[in-house]
């Protein structure tokens, strides 16, 4: 990924992305807003006990860097689960601007021009989707329950189904997340990583000395978008930790849950 900055804002962009020309996308960092506290600065989560004005004038930031207007974007309402709902013109704005009747979805896709995804994150990890062939786009949140029910394959089946997409054109990319040495879990998570992968490699699941293990959410994700037919020239991994850098990105991890939210956008146009 590279870091870039404009009116004082720095995001994150994926060189995979940025080559095609057909997309504006970025991915927020905690710098260039004007929320306080353990907020600070570029919170861009309304449920997080902020001012919502300070979200708005946020949002408005973030939007002036990436050349989108607020009004143009939609946002998911996260459940952790692998439901991707197309949308279209008319639900844009929606959890922005205006409330959103979007509930329960952790992946957006859409063929519409101008309308940005929006989706937020604070350890999950980001899966950003371009189809250059039929013009659609899809943008997914995959914490460790959506990675262990394959939201990649999830995501590119609903741009097959919705829009004919062939897999083998889509690019793909997964932006910055908790990286393996960082995500402990007990054995009964580890074991539904291993039922999900069977086979996989085993240093995707490391076992520690205390009986805790490690997953690597990067390197199921990756496994996810092969498994969908996502070609591995076509497939870029961020491997920028949300958990090792809690200076630059929030961490849910580190902060135990009092802390912004993060944001990934990406929009046909």
């Amino acid at each position: 990924m590279r870091l870039f900055s404009k009116y004082k804002v720095p995001y994150l962009t994926f060189d995979l992305l940025e080559e095609t020309g057909l997309v504006k996308h970025g991915f927020s960092t905690r710098f260039g807003g004007v929320s306080s506290g353990h907020l600070s600065s570029m919170n861009l989560g309304f449920l997080k006990g902020d001012d919502p004005d300070r979200v708005n004038e946020n949002y408005r930031r973030m939007g002036r860097a990436l050349g989108i207007k607020p009004e143009q974007m939609v946002m998911s309402v996260l459940e952790h689960g692998t439901v991707v709902k197309r949308v279209s013109a008319d639900d844009a704005g929606k959890g922005i601007t205006c409330p959103s009747d979007l509930s329960g979805c952790d992946g957006l896709i859409t063929n519409a021009p101008g309308l940005a995804l929006v989706c937020r994150y604070a350890d999950c990890i980001p899966l950003f989707f371009l189809d250059p062939v039929k013009m659609a786009i899809g943008l997914s949140h995959s914490g460790w329950r959506g990675t262990a029910g394959k939201m990649a394959c999830a995501t590119v089946k609903a741009m097959t189904q919705a829009f004919g997409s062939d897999p083998v054109d889509i690019l793909a990319c997964i932006g910055p997340g908790i990286c393996r040495d960082c995500f402990e879990v007990g054995a009964e998570v580890a074991e539904i990583f291993a039922s999900a992968f069977p086979g996989s490699d085993p240093e995707l699941i490391k076992r520690r000395g205390d009986g805790k293990y490690l997953v690597d959410l990067w390197g199921f994700n990756a496994l996810a978008m092969k498994e969908a037919g996502i070609r591995d020239d076509h497939l870029e991994i961020s491997q920028l930790c949300t958990c090792c850098n809690p200076d630059i990105f929030f961490s849910h991890r580190v902060t135990g849950g009092k802390r912004g939210d993060m944001a990934g956008f990406l929009m046909l146009g």
